[in-house]
C-alpha cells in the first residue's frame, strides 16, 4: 500500500499506556486518517523525520517515558512541521498550564471519544486560506 496521497493522511498517536493508545487508535481508525501508534516522543520524532509530510494530526500524552515529554515533542513538531494539528492530553490538571506552543490543543484525561474525533475532523478539514 504505497499510494501517493496529495494531502497529509496520518494520525500519529504518542502514548505510553497501551490501553489508552489502542483506544485512541480504534477511534481514529474510523476516520479518513491512517493510524500510526508509538509509545515515546523519541519514536514519534523518528517517524516524523521520515514521514512528517504525511502526518495530519498528532495526539500525544504530556507525560511520556524517555528524555522528551509531550510538550517538548509538540514544540519540535510545531517548529519543523507547522501544518500538523497537535493535540496534547494528560491526566494531570496542571499540564494545561505548561508552556504549550501556540495552536496546540489540550484535552484533559479522561477525554471523550467524540472530542478526539472532532479534532481528527479538524485535522482533515483544515480551513483553506482566505483569498481576498
Amino acid at each position: 500500500m504505497n499510494t501517493l496521497h496529495p494531502e497529509p493522511h496520518v494520525a500519529l498517536i504518542v502514548e505510553d499506556e497501551p490501553y489508552v493508545r489502542e483506544l485512541a487508535g480504534a477511534l481514529l481508525e474510523e476516520t479518513e486518517l491512517d493510524v500510526v501508534e508509538v509509545d515515546s516522543a523519541e519514536a514519534a520524532l523518528a517517524y516524523l523525520k521520515d514521514q512528517g509530510g504525511e502526518v495530519a494530526m498528532m495526539f500525544a500524552d504530556v507525560r511520556l517515558p524517555g528524555e522528551m515529554d509531550g510538550v517538548q515533542l509538540a514544540k519540535a513538531a510545531c517548529t519543523l512541521w507547522p501544518a500538523i494539528r497537535i493535540v496534547l492530553t494528560s491526566g494531570d490538571p496542571d499540564a494545561a498550564s505548561d508552556d504549550l506552543p501556540d495552536g496546540v490543543t489540550f484535552m484533559p484525561k479522561p477525554w471523550r471519544g467524540l472530542d478526539l474525533l472532532v479534532e481528527a475532523e479538524r485535522a482533515v478539514r483544515q480551513p483553506e486560506p482566505l483569498v481576498t
